[in-house]
């Protein structure tokens, strides 16, 4: 079963059917008890949805937090032990990895989240922008996992890796987070050997493309939701990314009028534009 939340209201798609639950209250799956049940007992009345009638698709995101963790896979351990070796933090990123609590981080909110389609941004202060393509856990209120999505953690590096203590400031902002297009609603997490690619368009051809599997995961989805839920209230629920597994080499950086497109098998393909601030932090190209 999946979820894809719509100007026109949440529509459900399973066994090849799609039915629109109109005046759905979107935190309210957060809170259930039992998403699965809640969904049933919502279906049993609710309409087939017509063809396209959904409109523009929504990110899954309203009163939840959004969180996200970090150091998750070798690769991503490599990459922030490079960026900030000279700042002296290379080492932090070094014990993380192999310890037991985790790095968790504020992500942001449904503010500085951009819906399937819309645009992602990159700071203007920064020289070094990559996306960070991550599974993502839809978390209800009690810190149980229901279900799976797409996330795009946008990442000023330059800035992470001048000093770790500016990790909020490459990480948060306008058109840092994309979420979607739909949320997998399932009891377990992805078989291991789920898949994750990236690519990255440029001008119609690709500037990047990279893989990985969720095999390569350190930390399983459950683990994570448990450290982030410790002492830790979500009245509406949460969503967290899992980290990531892909990162372009040292020499690429995202450009205005790039395309991201992220493709997890059994979720769907999470695809962005890239756009600018310009030097005052107003939106640009």
């Amino acid at each position: 079963m999946k979820l894809r939340r719509t100007r026109a209201g949440t529509v459900v798609e399973r066994d090849g059917e799609r039915r629109l639950l109109a005046d759905h209250d979107w935190d309210e799956l957060f809170r259930q008890d039992d998403v699965a049940a809640y969904l049933e007992r919502r279906l049993a009345g609710a309409e087939a949805a017509p063809q396209g009638a959904a409109g523009a698709p929504l990110a899954p995101v309203v009163g939840q937090e959004i969180w996200a963790a970090g150091v998750t896979y070798y690769r991503s351990r490599d990459a922030r032990m490079a960026e900030s070796e000279q700042a002296g933090g290379g080492s932090f990123y070094d014990r993380v990895y192999t310890a037991e609590r985790p790095e968790l981080f504020h992500k942001g909110s449904a503010r500085t989240t951009v819906a399937p389609g819309g645009t992602v941004r990159i700071r203007a202060d920064s020289a070094w922008n990559v996306p960070e393509p991550e599974l993502t856990l839809a978390i209800d209120r009690r810190g149980r996992i229901f279900g799976y999505t797409i996330g795009n953690d946008m990442s000023s590096r330059d800035i992470e890796g001048e000093n770790p203590l500016y990790l909020p400031q490459a990480k948060i902002y306008d058109g840092s987070c994309a979420l979607g297009p739909a949320i997998l609603i399932r009891d377990t997490a992805p078989d291991p050997s789920t898949r994750i690619d990236l690519e990255i368009v440029r001008g119609g051809a690709a500037a990047f493309r990279g893989a990985t599997t969720l095999a390569e995961l350190k930390r399983t989805p459950q683990e994570l939701a448990a450290f982030l839920y410790r002492h830790n209230t979500f009245p509406a629920g949460c969503l967290l990314m899992t980290g990531t597994g892909i990162v372009p080499p040292d020499g690429f950086t995202l450009q205005a009028g790039d395309r991201v497109a992220i493709t997890i098998e059994s979720i769907g393909t999470l695809t962005n534009p890239v756009g600018a601030f310009d030097t005052a932090g107003a939106a640009g190209s």
